[in-house]
């Protein structure tokens, strides 16, 4: 039987590990929290990001990133973006041939504008012949532990592998679907946190539903644009690693992107709203990314830009907003 690594016991890796673990397959999972470690060895339970889940017996909990690497032929990583590269420098230190490596992260690298799989193939030495996918799409956690039915996309250059970790990890509560786009999953995953921001900024400001349907439809539509300039193939964008993921994170307030938004308008700092958050919004920094990239590519993203606005420029939400509506009257078109 296939055994796994997790890497980071975030709420997304801790889920995977507790799914992983439901289904009988033996988990190794690298806990970087001191006190969150401490806890799963006392009670088997992530009281900080996963409370109220029990971990199967199956399981076990690492303080070593070795030990996890040196156990497992297929490892997860679910590491926020800003540290993916010196994680990514760890785990090379003990990879053997022919093991695989998915990305469980929705953003991209700030300083290059790489994607999680760029900076794995950069950072991983080719001779060792590591497999790399990705897996996205709409997915809390929470939700996915509770066994609520979910459908992810696993994709990957590699169309063998990408069907083989489908077979094997796909069940009555988890549907995976495999894709060759790594490009348009990991962009779909990686913008959609931006627009979230706008959606509850459009929401806290007492806009109501209308205009959140707009910004998601747009928002869409801007993910095309970088998308399609990167590479992504469309049908990807418009299926659940685009599209459904924007709408979930859109419209729920488990999203921690979108609860961002809905602090910015209730008189509360950045910074203050993300000291008081205990998991990391990606969304903010993509927003500065995003912004960057659409400027080199010369993509016009003007809700993307709108949100980088607020966040770094210190513009009122409300000012963004009346601009976004107030620009020039066009046709319809992507």
């Amino acid at each position: 039987m296939v055994k796994f690594g997790v890497i980071g016991a975030g709420s997304w890796g801790s889920a995977m590990a507790y799914y992983l673990g439901r289904l009988g397959f033996s988990t190794s999972l690298w806990v970087r929290e001191e006190e969150v470690l401490d806890g799963l060895l006392q009670s088997r339970i992530n009281h900080t990001f996963l409370p109220g889940y029990e971990f199967p017996e199956i399981v076990s909990f690492h303080k070593n990133i070795g030990e996890v690497i040196k156990k497992a032929e297929i490892i997860f990583v679910a590491v926020p973006s800003q540290f993916c590269r010196q994680i990514y420098l760890r785990i090379d230190e003990h990879l053997k041939k022919g093991q695989v490596v998915v990305s469980l992260t929705k953003g991209l690298e700030q300083k290059t504008y790489k994607r999680m799989t760029e900076v794995m193939e950069e950072v991983f030495q080719p001779t060792r012949k590591i497999g790399l996918a990705v897996l996205s799409g709409p997915s809390f956690a929470r939700e996915v532990a509770a066994g609520h039915p979910t459908a992810l996309v696993l994709a990957s250059k590699n169309q063998s592998l990408s069907k083989e970790i489908q077979e094997t990890i796909s069940s009555l509560q988890l549907r995976i679907y495999t894709s060759t786009d790594m490009i348009g999953v990991e962009l779909g995953g990686a913008i959609k946190n931006v627009v979230a921001i706008a959606a509850g900024i459009s929401m806290g400001l007492g806009y109501g539903n209308n205009s959140r349907a707009t910004l998601i439809t747009r928002g869409l539509v801007e993910i095309t644009r970088l998308g399609l300039a990167m590479g992504a193939k469309k049908e990807t964008i418009y299926g659940l690693a685009g599209l459904g993921d924007l709408v979930l994170t859109c419209t729920s307030e488990l999203s921690r992107n979108y609860r961002v938004g809905l602090e910015l308008t209730r008189g509360k700092s950045l910074r203050q709203i993300l000291s008081e958050m205990k998991m990391v919004a990606e969304g903010v920094r993509n927003t500065l990314t995003v912004y960057k990239l659409s400027a080199h590519k010369k993509i016009e993203m003007p809700i993307c830009h709108q949100v980088y606005e607020i966040l770094y420029k210190g513009k009122p939400p409300h000012k963004a907003l009346e601009e976004l509506m107030s620009r020039s009257l066009k046709e319809e078109k992507s």
